[in-house]
């Protein structure tokens, strides 16, 4: 509102002067001595706004908006008759102008080398793009922001871009290897995942997941507030306070080859050049992502460097989720309060979903947006980007369940599932059974980003395709509630089959309600056999690929398995389940 305010003082008191004139005041403000501590925010936020705004139709205005853009970077910024310089210590933009204030080339040198035009560059100035172009600036300032004094920066530089040539050469071996890999195929199953760079005008980027790409198809749950995104690191250098090795030369084993897992083949750094630097490389992620404490501590085991803990402000992962996707937090007051979104489904109805405060606090449910990761050796990337990937996909399942519909009425919903964790990598989804009294539990297991795994407990079905089929679908959609609808309907379809020819139907079985359930128990395997049948992905959202289902035993070995006894034992919830579980720890029956 200030801002707006601003903007509306200054146009009424030039109202009869022109934008370009407005623009130029704001910026000589700018230019005067203040305390560089505290920068004015507001003249800088109504300068974006008199940009967003302002038609660039002269040389000087477009000087105007590079000079701009500069100081927005941390860049210097000079001019030669119609040639605008963009400068940082290692490298420095060259911007040609035309008379008529448009753009007639950009050039990008990096320290050392000469000018290379940028055509992507060039197209962003052209289309008046400058918030673009300056995002653009500002990761290749991240790349070449490399700290130290200029001989160590000179060092570094080099040791970067020998890095940044191994991970070149990798990426086209593997490339060469599988012609027909896709490119979402090698974002989030390649080795180092789609490398992107090669340009001066393109910082060293390795994007490493993304969601499926049938998504949007497969459901509408979320299409107004979830988009695709493509999770990124940028390869660059960071401080260390202890010194750390870092190569001189390739540390690939030439020829470059492939071990027999797929993995690259790499010398260690004492058989290479290298220098000891207080620096590390880093994978500066695009964007910030809610990492465990448990996967924080394996990438301090890969690396051998440890991740400080000074900065990193820990939360309770479904809030970090909240938080990082943009969604309005401010109804959670405390780590102990139950956050309950609703989900609208497509077909009009709604799901409520509860995440118990006081079990999501735990240490090992807790989290922290981490926003880099430090390593030494191009080895280090493939195991890293595995971690990264993995907790990526436990975060997407979880935020599929996490919208902006803050539940704070009480809804009237009969779908209400209790999300709980079970380990650090799996957790599951409490719900009540379709037209019946009793619970069922789906765990859902992140072995990895690639094994995801079903389990489901309390609805009397022992066909293992069921499990499996569960599995493939939320493979398919990354979704937990386009699973659960999927499940329910199954559900849905065995409580209303009808009973088998050989039970007797009595009036008192249609009108007592645990009779209901023991009818339920009755028809088990017939129900089981049905279920099996009709379990064919639906045409429209799905294409069956496989499964990767694991056993329970495998993937909880306390979970007792006998049919004759409970197969799920339950940790009692405080949320809205805990009048359903018994005082032992397990579900109520009946099941």
């Amino acid at each position: 509102m200030k801002t707006k305010s601003i903007i509306s003082d200054l146009h009424l008191k030039f109202a009869d002067k022109s934008w370009n004139e407005t623009f130029q005041l704001v910026r000589r403000c700018m230019d005067k001595p203040r305390d560089e501590s505290k920068p004015c925010e507001v003249l800088v936020r109504s300068l974006e706004r008199l940009q967003e705004v302002f038609n660039v139709s002269s040389v000087n205005t477009t000087k105007s908006c590079l000079e701009m853009i500069a100081k927005q970077q941390r860049m210097g910024f000079h001019i030669t008759e119609a040639t605008c310089y963009l400068t940082a210590d290692l490298f420095y933009l060259e911007v040609v102008l035309l008379p008529c204030g448009g753009v007639k080339e950009v050039k990008v040198a990096p320290h050392g080398g000469a000018p290379v035009p940028s055509e992507s560059l060039l197209q962003l100035l052209r289309s008046q793009n400058f918030a673009e172009f300056s995002i653009r600036l500002e990761g290749l300032y991240t790349q070449y922001n490399i700290p130290r004094d200029n001989e160590m920066k000179l060092k570094l530089f080099a040791s970067l871009q020998c890095l940044g040539k191994d991970l070149q050469q990798i990426s086209d071996l593997l490339r060469t290897l599988k012609l027909s890999e896709k490119t979402v195929e090698r974002i989030n199953n390649g080795r180092i995942g789609c490398l992107m760079a090669g340009k001066e005008d393109c910082p060293l980027t390795v994007q490493f997941y993304t969601t499926q790409a049938d998504v949007q198809k497969t459901s509408d749950l979320h299409a107004s507030e979830t988009e695709r995104v493509i999770y990124a690191a940028q390869v660059t250098v960071g401080d260390s306070d202890v010194p750390h090795k870092l190569q001189m030369a390739s540390v690939i084993l030439q020829p470059a080859q492939l071990d027999p897992r797929g993995y690259p083949m790499f010398l260690p750094l004492s058989e290479v050049s290298n220098e000891a630097f207080p620096a590390v490389f880093l994978l500066k992620l695009q964007p910030k992502i809610p990492v465990m404490p448990s996967i924080i501590n394996k990438f301090s085991q890969i690396t051998d460097v440890a991740i400080p803990d000074v900065g990193l402000q820990w939360a309770p992962l479904p809030k970090l989720l909240m938080t990082h996707s943009g969604l309005n937090t401010l109804q959670v007051t405390s780590d102990e309060l139950d956050a309950v979104f609703k989900v609208s489904l497509p077909d009009g109805g709604m799901q409520r979903y509860i995440f118990p405060g006081s079990v999501w606090k735990e240490p090992a449910q807790r989290a922290a947006a981490l926003d880099s990761v430090p390593f030494t050796h191009p080895a280090h990337i493939p195991a890293l980007l595995e971690l990264l990937r993995h907790q990526c996909a436990i975060n997407t399942l979880l935020r599929s369940c996490v919208t902006s519909q803050w539940d704070t009425t009480g809804l009237v919903c009969d779908l209400h599932f209790e999300v709980l964790p079970e380990s650090e990598s799996s957790f599951s989804v409490t719900f009540q059974r379709p037209h019946t009294d009793s619970l069922a539990v789906l765990l859902v297991n992140v072995a990895d980003s690639r094994n995801l795994t079903c389990t489901l407990f309390g609805a009397e079905i022992v066909d293992p395709s069921v499990d499996a089929y569960l599995s493939t679908v939320l493979m398919r959609c990354m979704s937990i509630p386009v699973t659960i609808r999927t499940l329910r309907s199954r559900l849905e379809e065995l409580t209303s089959a009808p009973l088998p020819p050989h039970r007797p139907d009595t009036t008192e079985a249609e009108n007592d309600h645990s009779a209901l359930s023991d009818g339920a128990v009755t028809a088990n395997s017939g129900a089981s056999t049905a279920l099996s049948q009709s379990a064919s992905v639906p045409e429209e959202s799905f294409s069956v690929s496989g499964s990767a289902c694991y056993s329970v035993s495998e993937l909880h070995p306390e979970i007792n398995t006998t049919p004759a006894v409970s197969p799920y034992t339950y940790t009692a919830p405080v949320g809205v389940f805990s009048h359903w579980v018994t005082s032992n720890g397990q579900l109520s029956e009946p099941i």
